[in-house]
């Protein structure tokens, strides 16, 4: 190979184009050939840029003799198979630092508004409904929060909280993460004290089903449940089963368990799970589309991070 060459699957903020091109790269935009297609002239470049179109599998990555890095522009690396690429030498490149901003005042803003209602009663204001003692919230002053994983997202929404006057506490398999912003406890003593439950976690056979019925019943006090990280790492069965005994006080869930792996379609076969059935329904539950890290800012910010992560690569 005389040029080297990247190829990007998914679109991503322009800089990332610009920025490669310095590098020495020639660039190639192919949002549209299916995985097969990509398979068969993968041979012929030395990094592929992808966000979530589809999977990269051993049968992927023995077509791809040439590869030396795949970016993936967002916070998991969870549609890759690591440990066949790493055997191939091939370098992996995630960017949690470009969208834990985004995704710490998500989880926020979804908090202060299932704990306030204000998803609710914005709807009946504009149908001339004025309820006030109905609607009272409650403040996140005084509670205590538990956070489980404490990585970039974790500590993102911990920082967030600095002002509210609450504790902050987390569990993370990881030891020694404790900072100015939370304390690490063992999972028995965030069960123990939480009044708010906030998953950060990344998707791993280890965190697949990690809230379920179990866990969830091991806390002392009921508790409002945020979910930013995976739909996957929540039974959602279990969840709606803690709703509506009132463990669970309100969940806010940017992502879902019945999510396709592309994220544009929800429901391959549009027959609502009856678990989901429950969740659009319910007034305590307050969704969103995977969107946490979604902002314009963590656009440009995700793409900075894999190029920069790059430039590192290459120097060396």
């Amino acid at each position: 190979m005389n040029t080297k060459k990247v190829l990007h699957i998914d679109s991503n903020h322009p800089l990332m184009i610009a920025q490669l091109a310095e590098l020495g790269y020639e660039n190639v935009e192919n949002y549209t050939a299916s995985k097969s297609e990509i398979e068969e002239i993968i041979h012929e470049y030395e990094g592929i840029i992808i966000r979530s179109r589809f999977s990269i599998d051993q049968t992927f990555l023995d077509k791809a003799i040439n590869l030396k890095f795949i970016g993936r522009v967002g916070a998991g690396l969870e549609n890759i198979d690591c440990a066949y690429a790493e055997t191939k030498g091939i370098a992996l490149i995630a960017a949690p630092e470009g969208n834990r901003t985004a995704v710490g005042e998500h989880a926020l803003g979804m908090l202060l508004t299932l704990m306030n209602k204000l998803n609710l009663v914005d709807q009946e204001v504009r149908q001339g409904i004025w309820i006030r003692e109905g609607n009272r919230g409650y403040e996140i002053e005084g509670k205590t929060v538990g956070i489980i994983g404490y990585g970039n997202m974790g500590n993102a929404f911990a920082k967030r909280l600095q002002g509210f006057d609450c504790e902050v506490i987390f569990y993370d398999i990881k030891e020694g993460l404790g900072n100015q912003y939370a304390k690490q406890v063992s999972l028995q003593e965030l069960q123990e004290r939480s009044d708010i439950l906030s998953l950060h976690t990344p998707q791993t056979p280890e965190t697949m089903h990690l809230i379920n019925a179990e866990l969830i019943n091991g806390f002392k006090k009921p508790f409002w449940f945020i979910n930013t990280a995976r739909g996957k790492s929540a039974n959602t069965y279990d969840v709606v089963e803690a709703l509506k005994t009132g463990k669970i006080r309100g969940a806010a869930l940017d992502v879902l368990e019945y999510e396709k792996s592309s994220f544009e379609n929800m429901f391959s076969d549009n027959a609502l799970p009856e678990p989901m059935q429950y969740l659009i329904q319910a007034k305590n539950v307050l969704l969103s589309p995977h969107i946490a890290g979604w902002t314009y800012e963590s656009k440009e910010k995700l793409a900075q991070v894999i190029i920069d992560k790059i430039k590192v690569l290459v120097q060396h």
